[in-house]
Order: structure tokens, then C-alpha cells, then sequence
């Protein structure tokens, strides 16, 4: 096996597959190192049960969107996207809400059970939010300036920036602002006067955050899922089930950078980054393997790649200190069950309930804020906050006719669990899960019938994904756009010469969506139309 390329990638989750695939698509000598037994990383389907082989689960990231139109294209995905159905959230006092329905008569009955006020206003506000949403999709796929460099090239690169931020009105702009630093309980007490109806959107400004609904900033994560494909091809904003779990949309990415000639192996840990006078010259696998490129995209946390993978003394100070800053707290628990028939809510002993889309537990805006507080205080939530799915409803290939797989993604427990996790504690919270689902759809406790339960620590340990944080890095005002993951280092290059970020933890982080790795890959052909293709520095 050859151990020289013109391109090595670090990490074969969806953004390493996505920069293998665009890389050998330019026709560099491209391989992508994963240190695990398979590629695609949190979006991966599983059978975690050794006996019910024939069950299988999405078994961290669980919903495909924001992949843009661009990288489908380019790469030839094809991966069949089966319809999401409406978020179904169940209360204790006996009623239920469907949000999202798709179908304004319907939304406006939904709504109006809680307030007809807040009916009326759903409207403006869903075409307030995704205006903002288009305003804020080309950001996605733009190179953000480094603000305050009197560099030539820099002050271009501002000048482009604010030239391409002409078409917003200050109205838009002022609304931007306030986003950014606004909770999203502040921003949906101005809108709706039901706690009912705000909770779907408070569930879109805290998903996989170490914030409760009150946080400020919460607001902006919660715009974030209104970004529609806009601004040449930026992002889709609607969300689906990949038939197959989120492991066929890693297997169709990893398929396409295969058929570019992009070589994939597996069991190829990446100890650590092998420069030269302050270039990259290839890396070193477990074991003492030595592979050499002049140029190393990575997708790994900037934490392991800047503080693990690199020495200290080959970055800058300032550097290392922003890496070392770089926040990525989170407290998710991801649920996985097999169930022996479908939940009977006593909101709708009728069965009346399109199970396609969410299953919510989040009675209140403060039912979500406690549990958050509980995490914050040390402890596992009291009464937990999930995001249900059951896949099944409309993929038949995970389980057999009669078996449904529920997927729940959940918060919180504390951050601190992705260093040492108690075990006990862990289970019990999961308990807690189901028990608080029970308590809504009694016997849901009982039709359990296998249990996987994944905490922060083994999301690090197993994953990669460092402190447990599904964005590798949190989505918080201060490490967004040019500070993500550090000042003067948002344009996916490094410190290190031919050394570049595409990992989630960069600019244009946004689920299973791949834009940092196009964004990386975009830059990586800048410089290299500047040279060619040639052999590692030192050689």
C-alpha cells in the first residue's frame, strides 16, 4: 500500500468524506484515515443488540437535512429521503399539539386549542424567521473576513464581505443583531403568549446545546433551522429519514469519493502531525506508520487536532489559548429503544397521531429550562427533555414488520460525564426517559424491548466527538462565523502551512451538511492553483 499522497484527510465522518470526495474530484492523490472499523462517524446505522441482529438504529445523528444542492450534485449523491412528518408533542393535562403540519387550515386549528391569538400570528412570524434564514444562508458557504487585519488580501476579503451584505435593509440587519444575542424563550415572548406553541421552536434553539431556552443566544441556533436553500445553493431546510438510517447518507458520500479515487481505510488511527519549518509534511498512524502528503485536511475536534495531534511549540501562543477557550460542553443522552408496538398517548386514545415526525417530550418552556438548570447543578435532569423519532413509521428496512426502533435524542446531564461518567447515574437517567414518556402513553414502559443508551463519555471516547458535543464546538455567539474555532483561523486554513480544518467544529457548522468540508476543500484548490500537486515539505 502506497504511503504517499497528494492529500490526506483526518477523519472519515461525513465532512472527511466530503473533502476525500472533492479532493480526488480535482484529481489529487487523495486517501481519508478513520481510526474506527468504518467510516461516517455520528451519521452511522447500527445493530446494537447482538440478539436482534435484524433491529437496526441511527445511532447518534438521527434527521438528514442542510446538505446543499451543490454537493449533491457535484458528487452524485442519491439517497433516498423518506418524509418527515410534524413535531406531535403531548401534554400532561391531556391535550396535544401538532406543529408544522404543512397544512395552514390544520396549523391554525392546532394552534388556536392554545390560542387564537398566537394563530394569527404564526403566520408573520414563520415569514419574519425565514427571511432571516435567507438572509443568513450565503453566510453559510462564505469565507468570513478576518476582521481588523490590515493585510492587503485581508482588507479585500472585508471589503467583499461587506460588499456582499449590501442587500440587507437595516431592518434585517438589526434583527440579525438581536437574534444573536437574544434567548429564544425573550424572542417567542414576543410573538406567542401560549407556552404550548413555543415549544416546538424552543426545541429547535437548544437541540445538542449546553444552554436551556433562556440562554442567551439560544435564539440564533433556533434561526439556524430556518435557512433555506438560498444564496446559490446554501442549504435545504427540510428534514427527512435517509432510508437506511444516517449511515446510508455517510455509505453514499463514501461511495462517491470512491468512484472519484479517493482511497478510504479504516483502523488508521492518526497519533499525531508531522511538519517541517512550519509545514505539514503527512502524519503518523497507531503503530508508527508514516503517511506523506503536502497537504492534511482535518475533520477531527480542533482540540485533538491543535492540542493532541500538533506540539504547542509549533503553534502560535495566542493560538493555543483560543483552542484551549474553544468551548464544547453538552450533556446529551442518546436513546435508542426497540418497542413491541407503537405508543397509545391518553392525549389521543384514539391513535389519531402522525408518528413520521417528532415525538416531544417538553411540556413547557420551564419543563425544558429545569431540566437544563438540573444538568447545570450537577446532576442528571429530574425530568429529562427528548426528541423522539420512530424511524420505522416509514423506513421498513430497519426492523421487521410489528417491531418499531424510537430513536430519543436527550438533555441534560452534566457536561463533566463526557471526562468520568457514573454509570448508574447514566442508566437511571435513561429510566427517567422512559418513565416520563410512560407517564404520557401509558405502557410505553412495558413495549420496551432493547435499550441503548449512549452518554457523553462514550460519544467522545468512541466517536471522537470531544465532550460529547454533536457540533464539535458549541454554537454560541462567540464561537460563530470569523471566531470558529479561533480568530484569524475561520478560513479553514492553520497555523501550519497545507494544513486545513473541515470538521464541524469550523465555519459552517450545521448537522450531517458537509458545507465545511466544501468550504475547506474550495480553499485547499485556491492555494493549490497557485503550485502544483508536489511531494511532502522536507523530501
Amino acid at each position: 500500500m502506497s504511503n504517499r499522497y497528494d492529500a490526506i484527510v483526518v477523519g472519515g465522518g461525513h465532512n472527511g468524506l466530503v473533502a476525500g470526495a472533492y479532493l480526488a474530484r480535482a484529481g489529487a492523490k487523495a486517501v481519508v484515515l478513520e481510526a474506527r472499523h468504518k467510516t461516517g462517524g455520528a451519521a452511522t446505522t447500527d445493530a446494537p443488540w447482538p440478539d436482534a441482529p435484524e433491529l437496526k438504529v441511527p445511532t447518534l445523528s438521527y434527521v438528514f437535512s442542510h446538505i446543499p444542492h451543490v454537493i449533491r450534485e457535484d458528487l452524485n449523491l442519491r439517497i433516498k429521503t423518506l418524509p418527515q412528518g410534524p413535531y406531535y408533542i403531548p401534554f400532561p393535562d391531556g391535550r396535544s399539539y401538532q406543529s408544522g403540519t404543512m397544512d395552514p387550515a390544520l396549523e391554525a386549528a392546532e394552534i388556536s386549542k392554545f390560542s387564537k391569538k398566537d394563530a394569527a400570528n404564526m403566520g408573520p412570524f414563520m415569514e419574519w424567521l425565514g427571511h432571516l434564514g435567507g438572509a443568513m444562508a450565503p453566510l453559510m458557504m462564505a469565507k468570513p473576513p478576518k476582521f481588523g487585519s490590515r493585510h492587503p488580501g485581508d482588507l479585500l476579503d472585508q471589503m467583499k464581505f461587506l460588499w456582499s451584505m449590501r442587500g440587507l435593509d437595516n431592518r434585517t440587519i438589526s434583527d440579525l443583531t438581536r437574534i444573536m444575542s437574544m434567548s429564544a424563550a425573550d424572542l417567542l415572548d414576543e410573538w406567542f403568549e401560549s407556552d404550548q406553541v413555543k415549544v416546538p421552536f424552543v426545541i429547535d434553539g437548544i437541540i445538542g446545546t449546553w444552554a436551556g431556552p433562556r440562554e442567551p443566544g439560544t435564539a440564533f441556533v433556533m434561526a439556524h433551522h430556518a435557512v433555506g436553500d438560498t444564496g446559490g445553493g446554501a442549504m435545504s431546510n427540510e428534514y427527512g429519514i435517509p432510508e437506511g438510517g444516517m449511515g446510508a447518507v455517510a455509505d453514499a458520500i463514501r461511495d462517491s469519493a470512491m468512484k472519484f479515487g479517493c482511497e478510504i481505510r479504516t483502523h488508521s488511527r492518526v497519533e499525531k502531525i508531522l511538519t517541517v519549518n512550519g509545514r505539514t509534511r503527512g502524519v503518523v498512524l497507531t503503530g508508527g506508520e508514516e503517511v506523506l502528503a503536502p497537504v492534511v485536511v482535518t475533520a477531527a475536534n480542533p482540540k485533538i487536532t491543535f492540542l493532541e495531534q500538533l506540539d504547542a511549540s509549533e503553534l502560535p501562543e495566542q493560538f493555543v489559548s483560543d483552542i484551549k477557550r474553544f468551548k464544547v460542553r453538552s450533556g446529551v443522552v442518546k436513546i435508542n429503544v426497540a418497542l413491541s408496538e407503537l405508543p397509545r398517548f391518553t392525549a389521543d386514545p384514539d391513535g389519531d397521531i402522525d408518528f413520521t415526525g417528532g415525538i416531544e417530550l417538553g411540556h413547557s418552556v420551564d419543563y425544558i429550562e429545569r431540566a437544563f438548570i438540573d444538568a447545570r447543578e450537577g446532576h442528571g435532569a429530574v425530568r429529562p427533555f427528548s426528541d423522539g423519532e420512530i424511524p420505522t413509521q416509514v423506513d421498513h428496512t430497519l426492523a421487521p414488520e410489528g417491531i418499531h426502533i424510537m430513536s430519543m435524542f436527550t438533555q441534560w446531564v452534566p457536561h463533566t460525564w463526557s471526562d468520568e461518567q457514573p454509570q448508574a447515574e447514566l442508566d437511571a437517567y435513561a429510566d427517567r426517559v422512559i418513565d416520563e414518556y410512560d407517564q404520557l402513553a401509558p405502557g410505553f414502559k412495558a413495549s420496551v424491548i432493547h435499550r441503548q443508551v449512549i452518554g457523553p463519555y462514550e460519544m467522545e471516547k468512541e466517536w471522537g466527538l470531544t465532550g460529547g458535543n454533536i457540533f464539535l464546538g458549541e454554537v454560541s455567539l462567540d464561537q460563530l462565523f470569523h471566531m470558529r474555532p479561533a480568530p484569524g483561523y475561520a478560513d479553514w486554513r492553520t497555523p501550519i502551512k497545507g494544513l486545513y480544518q473541515c470538521s464541524n467544529g469550523t465555519h459552517g457548522v450545521g448537522g450531517v451538511c458537509g458545507i465545511p468540508a466544501y468550504n475547506a476543500v474550495r480553499e485547499v484548490l485556491k492555494d493549490h492553483r497557485r503550485g502544483r500537486w508536489g511531494k511532502p515539505a522536507g523530501e
